[in-house]
């Protein structure tokens, strides 16, 4: 069987939210240790991958923290040294954001079940491919650094590059009916509805 282990990327601006995602409240944890502690129901090891000097809440000691190389240079960046951690680690990782508090971990088990011999398996959901929702495999991180070096930044360009597996809905259905595991927040009136929802049971 495989290795696979799991990436959180934590290094965006937030500039919707106005505030840093990763030190949200939610429920009795943070957003951060949330989604690290959700992810690591279903896969280990598990790497954050955090902007140069970005502070970033307590977490396991088990959990290792890398940087982004240079910053502001997008997701791929991200995917790209957390994925090189995990070399010789891991044959492949889940790759999430840091704004799913509703992540489930059955979510991530499917798409690593779905994963076969292709080299990026990613869910295509409400029209639109979900790329930090997705699992990679270690070599991917090849591809990304030479996209970044042609500047062509967006994940998408991945699927394009690399035998992908796009999952349809009803692949994930019945482990996630409404879908929360690719609800991230981006701004304060969804953090605000995402936090009614946990506490009214909803989430």
């Amino acid at each position: 069987m495989p290795q696979i282990g799991g990436l959180v990327l934590c290094g965006g601006q937030s500039s919707r939210m106005g505030r840093a995602k990763a030190w949200l409240p939610f429920g009795h944890e943070l957003m951060l240790p949330r989604v690290v502690r959700l992810l690591g129901e279903a896969v280990a090891p598990i790497v954050v991958v955090a902007a140069p000097g970005q502070d970033v809440p307590s977490l396991p000691t088990q959990i290792e923290i890398v940087r982004d190389a240079q910053p502001g240079r997008g997701p791929l960046q991200g995917m790209i040294a957390g994925l090189e951690a995990l070399n010789r680690r891991a044959d492949a990782a889940y790759i999430s954001s840091c704004d799913v508090p509703f992540l489930r971990p059955a979510f991530v088990r499917r798409l690593v079940e779905l994963l076969g011999t292709f080299a990026i398996c990613v869910p295509e959901v409400g029209g639109y491919r979900h790329p930090l929702a997705a699992v990679y495999r270690i070599e991917v991180a090849a591809a990304a650094a030479r996209l970044l070096a042609e500047n062509r930044p967006r994940p998408a360009f991945l699927f394009e590059e690399m035998p992908t597996r796009i999952v349809q809905p009803e692949e994930l259905a019945d482990v996630d009916p409404t879908f929360q595991s690719l609800r991230n927040l981006n701004t304060p009136a969804d953090y605000q509805a995402a936090l009614e929802d946990l506490f009214s049971g909803k989430g």
